[in-house]
């Protein structure tokens, strides 16, 4: 750690050093690009300036995240380009820059030939992917596979990103990250599978955000970018899927538009029935015991979401409304056959169960925005209020034949019941500030989160001898958990020439309150800590840029992991929580670049964590019974690099991929001398895009994940490929795509002990056929 720390520090002694040298004989040139239309800024612009006459760029750059840009030149006359896919471009010729140059606040408007929407016409290239100075921008409308899908179906097709089997993710091997909706937390992300795709316009991936972002999460942020209309006037799209075993998804997004205010919305209905299949089998050493299960799933899933918003403008002031909704219905049946022999085959137990679950979920998510527009484009204010409500209902009817695993010709032995009524409210104030200064600029801001999650789990025994449901206390229980965490944070940044350079730390004060009903259980913690940041750019010329960035992080833990009642409705696999657990600490550094010649985009990034108190579910056998809980750990460290390319081969060949390596060391020597491990993994991801003959444009995307090493085992390797066809018929376009080609797609790992080995793969239909149709509504007018 002490080593990596001092040469950072070296780092920014030399570019102190350089930046004195270069700044005597250097002016700055700035500006925010926003939309004509609607006002938002405009992210990832290319800016670039050119000497008068010249056809090739002096030097040029792009817009950040609020539309920002700025450049450093040698003192004399340019002409400014500002360009971006989808709009017209802005040129301002003659400009002097004899010292800093402010343009303002700059304009853009969208071209009318070209749509935000799925389509791509002519011989516009496909960009699924671009590095950015924080990260990646996902567009997924520039994945034909992810037509028809949901948020997890894009996450899988993006660089770092690992989507498990129960739909958790994963950046660079860090299972903890934090979700955002649109910048801000949401009861919306919990299942991130009720997002529709169609509503998607883009998602940012942050790796190692700097002091403005929440501290929470090792892994970094993932930021969905909601779909909030067109350009001025009235505008939509229509689209329908249709897929195998009569899945169905169809959604509608309509906008309306004009200088003073704007209007948008959009519904979308999802039917997707799926099977599934998972195996599980355990030898124990300390009672030898061999144990296998099976198990075999029918879900179906029926949604419906809503979302509407609203933007209104009054001189220089916006008030902006977003508001989703989601009801899911869903209707799942599971068998699941269970055997315990001796290690010589005897048998000791056998029994099935059959488990008919049906869930109820309605989730609300409200925000109401606020922004001030300054004469001073360099200078911002933006405040919010939200609040997301998620109420998820589970009823299970359970019956159990004991002594049998094949129970097609008996009664049921027993039944069960359950019910899990968990309620979920989460509300945000924030407000976010720009100041320029005489030299750079200070953001400051703060945030306040509150959030409650109560979980009431009833479940009932049926007794014979009276003949009727009984609660059994031993099982059911109500937990309840609540925090606040309030942060003020502040980042001073400035330019010192081809050097830009952040620095900025937040402050969080955490409260959090655990309470067990059943057996009047509280737990309380209060914790204030500080997150320092440092990211510095150095741009050694229009294609080539260096970064290198530092952030102290945090992982609090979640309910499940601290709620200490036991999960048993499998009587040989339980799941238990610790009120104690502790927040991990990460410190996470980053070393990347970044190159674009136009032809080629090249991006390479090394990055190291160094987390203590790593949270690791730990697996222990007593009496023949599986105990899962949370543990801290005494620490990890994570390395490694990723290779993010995108290429145009040919005219007609385009080709986006991207490779992860990373590392991981796991130190659990404070609960276990055995609980120690090491290993390596990685990740490859391919797009590869093809214009045919006939204007059809197809598309392959390939996924290949190591297996990965976690404190008591390894995750196995897991591959697919999708296949893809799109044409456009002026205003139609029609999709068709195959996935999982080759029918290979699985999650299956293994877990060992000092007196036991586990095994387990799950297998859910993936191999399916899905066939879109879109319409645009006004593209052109």
């Amino acid at each position: 750690m002490k080593k990596i720390v001092g040469i950072f520090s070296v780092a920014i002694f030399y570019v102190a050093l350089i930046q004195n040298t270069y700044a005597q004989q250097s002016a700055n040139i700035s500006g925010k690009v926003i939309d004509k239309g609607n006002s938002s800024v405009v992210p990832f612009a290319q800016v670039a300036l050119f000497k008068e006459g010249d056809t090739s760029p002096v030097t040029g750059g792009t817009t950040d995240e609020e539309g920002k840009f700025s450049l450093t030149v040698a003192p004399g006359t340019y002409d400014v380009l500002i360009s971006f896919v989808g709009y017209k471009d802005k040129k301002f010729e003659s400009v002097q820059v004899n010292s800093d140059k402010k343009l303002g606040t700059i304009r853009i408007s969208e071209a009318t030939e070209v749509m935000e929407e799925v389509v791509v016409k002519g011989d516009e290239i496909r960009k699924p992917v671009t590095a950015t100075m924080e990260g990646l921008e996902i567009r997924p409308d520039q994945t034909i596979s992810n037509v028809g899908g949901t948020l997890l179906d894009i996450l899988r097709n993006t660089p770092s990103v690992r989507v498990s089997d129960d739909g958790s993710v994963s950046l660079r091997g860090s299972s903890s990250t934090n979700v955002l909706l649109d910048g801000r937390n949401s009861a919306m992300t919990v299942d991130l599978e009720q997002i529709p795709a169609s509503a998607i316009k883009s998602i940012q991936i942050i790796n190692n955000p700097n002091a403005k972002y929440d501290a929470a999460a090792a892994g970094g942020v993932i930021n969905i970018k909601l779909r909030q209309g067109g350009d001025l006037g009235t505008r939509g799209k229509a689209e329908v899927t249709m897929g195998t075993r009569m899945r169905t998804n169809a959604n509608i997004n309509m906008s309306h538009k004009t200088e003073k205010f704007a209007l948008f919305g959009g519904y979308s209905y999802r039917n997707w029935p799926r099977v599934g299949t998972s195996f599980t089998e355990r030898t124990s050493y300390a009672d030898s015991t061999y144990l296998n299960q099976d198990a075999r799933d029918e879900r179906n899933d029926f949604e419906h979401t809503v979302n509407l918003g609203g933007d209104f403008y009054f001189g220089q002031n916006k008030l902006s409304y977003e508001g989703a909704f989601n009801k899911e219905d869903e209707d799942d049946l599971e068998r699941t056959r269970t055997s315990l022999e001796s290690l010589s085959g005897e048998l000791i137990r056998a029994y099935t169960r059959d488990n008919n679950e049906i869930e109820e979920n309605y989730t609300f998510d409200n925000a109401l925005i606020y922004e001030y527009f300054f004469d001073d484009s360099t200078r911002s204010f933006r405040a919010l209020a939200s609040n997301s409500v998620r109420d998820q209902i589970e009823t299970q009817n359970i019956d159990k034949y004991q002594g049998t695993i094949n129970p097609e010709v008996n009664e049921p032995t027993g039944f069960e019941r359950a019910q899990n009524d968990e309620l979920r409210y989460t509300t945000i104030l924030q407000a976010d500030y720009v100041h320029p200064l005489a030299s750079g600029k200070l953001e400051a801001g703060y945030k306040s989160t509150f959030r409650s999650y109560d979980n009431d789990y009833d479940y009932e025994l049926y007794v014979d001898s009276v003949a009727a449901f009984q609660n059994l206390d031993s099982v059911s229980n109500r937990f309840l958990y609540e925090d606040q965490i309030h942060a003020l944070y502040a980042i001073y940044s400035n330019s010192f020439g081809p050097w830009d350079i952040a620095v900025g730390t937040r402050m969080e004060q955490t409260i959090v309150d655990t309470k067990l009903f059943d057996t009047n259980e509280t737990n309380q913690q209060r914790y204030l800590n500080f997150f320092p940041s440092v990211q510095t750019a150095l741009n050694l010329n229009e294609e080539n840029t260096v970064k290198a960035t530092y952030s102290r992080r945090i992982d609090r833990p979640g309910t499940w992991g601290l709620n200490p009642f036991p999960d048993i409705a499998d009587s040989l696999n339980r799941r238990v929580g610790d009120p104690n657990l502790q927040p991990e600490y990460i410190n996470s550094f980053e070393l990347g670049h970044m190159f674009n010649n136009g032809k080629v985009n090249l991006t390479t990034n090394l990055f190291y964590r160094q987390i203590d108190g790593q949270v690791d579910w730990i697996v222990q056998v007593e009496d023949g019974i599986s105990i899962r809980g949370p543990r801290n750990l005494k620490s990890s460290q994570t390395y490694g690099f990723e290779i993010i390319n995108a290429t145009d081969i040919f005219e007609w060949w385009q080709i986006n991929a991207s490779y992860s390596f990373f590392g991981v060391q796991v130190d659990g020597t404070n609960i276990d001398n055995g609980f120690t491990n090491s290993g390596v993994s990685w990740y490859a991801k391919l797009t590869s895009d093809f214009k045919l003959p006939f204007d059809v444009d197809m598309q392959l995307t390939g996924n290949y994940q190591a297996p990965e090493i976690e404190a008591q085992g390894r995750d196995l390797a897991r591959y697919y490929m999708d296949a893809s066809l799109q044409r456009t018929f002026n205003d139609f376009n029609v999709s068709l795509t195959f996935r999982d080609v080759f029918n290979t797609r699985r999650f299956a790992g293994e877990n060992f002990g000092a007196d036991f080995e586990q095994s387990f793969s799950r297998n859910r239909e993936t191999q399916i056929f899905l066939a879109t149709v879109g319409y645009n509504f006004n593209p052109t007018k």
